[in-house]
């Protein structure tokens, strides 16, 4: 295993000093409890949003703390969800008397952890479930995984908060996203979590792992390498019957790396994904390229599309200003 690293314990300290110190006029870090929230409290009777998970996923969630987004993340270790009282500390922290609203994701460590925080908090609050990973069936036990629909998620209910909208306004916001977003992965390799040392599947230089999800978990189904077209055509169809569009739908099409693609490969995905749904009279109005949910140094790429109505347009074109995503601020 090579990476920068002093050692595997010190490794998420280090990771966020830095991070704090790089985007010091956006975020501050509280290092016990270990939360991110902004330098600059928001204006008061806002909705709060606070999220959160293992890290290895940067810049979700930290990176999309500031204005237009969220209030306070919380990262645990890597892969490994944070605990009650540091959302419990993240919400007294950031609370401006409008309530707190968490997003999270669809894990059973970050779903327990998150009700705990809200069960003991004396802040009036409710929660988001983000479950866009159309690669678990829709009635399987554990329910489908958050993936990379959180970003969608955080920013558009993040402007809707910054507009002034009430904690149940946003909370009903939240939950239209989450039903009008559909994301599904592949993997070329996997991760190396720094504390296992090695990749925590194996495939060969011959194989792909489609429906992957972003904590080194193997995918529903291992194929053959094929073309870049035969994969998109794979995710894109899976998401596309998930989803259902209309004809003329507008959407937004979020093509997200997981950490080791390069942007010459993402760029060819979007073109190609894009041209399946122009081909089925999907309008894609909006759209994000890049690095947003990653997994450590996994080499693959997912695809997110979300069906967009008039108030998410604008919601998702409001001002934001953040480590990882900032415009028209």
């Amino acid at each position: 295993m090579k990476k920068f690293i002093n050692s595997v314990d010190t490794l998420l300290d280090e990771s966020l000093r830095g991070f704090a110190l790089a985007h010091a006029d956006i975020v501050r870090l509280n290092p016990a409890p270990r939360f991110v929230c902004r330098t600059a409290p928001a204006q008061p009777g806002k909705v709060a949003l606070i999220s959160g998970g293992g890290s290895g996923h940067e810049p979700l969630h930290s990176g999309f703390v500031g204005h237009g987004m969220l209030d306070a993340a919380c990262p645990g270790q890597i892969f490994t969800s944070p605990t009650p009282d540091q959302m419990l500390a993240a919400a007294q922290a950031v609370d401006q008397g409008g309530g707190i609203l968490f997003i999270v994701k669809n894990y059973a460590g970050d779903v327990m952890n998150f009700e705990m925080a809200a069960e003991m908090l004396d802040i009036p609050n409710a929660g988001i479930l983000v479950d866009d990973d159309v690669s678990i069936p829709e009635h399987s036990s554990s329910g489908r995984r958050g993936v990379a629909g959180t970003t969608i998620v955080e920013k558009i209910v993040g402007a809707a908060a910054e507009s002034g909208m009430t904690l149940e306004e946003c909370r009903m916001l939240g939950e239209r996203v989450v039903k009008a977003t559909a994301s599904m992965g592949v993997a070329l390799k996997s991760c190396t979590v720094p504390a296992l040392g090695r990749p925590s599947f194996e495939l060969a230089d011959d194989e792909l792992e489609l429906g992957v999800g972003i904590h080194g978990e193997k995918g529903r189904e291992r194929i053959a390498l094929t073309t870049a077209g035969n994969i998109v055509e794979r995710l894109a169809s899976t998401i596309d019957d998930a989803l259902k569009p209309a004809q003329g739908q507008r959407a937004l099409l979020h093509i997200n790396g997981l950490g080791a693609t390069p942007l010459l490969e993402l760029y060819l995905i979007y073109d190609l994904a894009r041209l399946f749904w122009d081909q089925r009279g999907v309008s894609v109005t909006r759209s994000l390229v890049g690095n947003f949910t990653t997994s450590l140094d996994m080499s693959g790429c997912s695809i997110t599309l979300t069906l967009l109505d008039d108030e998410m347009t604008r919601l998702w074109d409001a001002p934001v200003h953040t480590a990882a995503l900032r415009w028209n601020c």
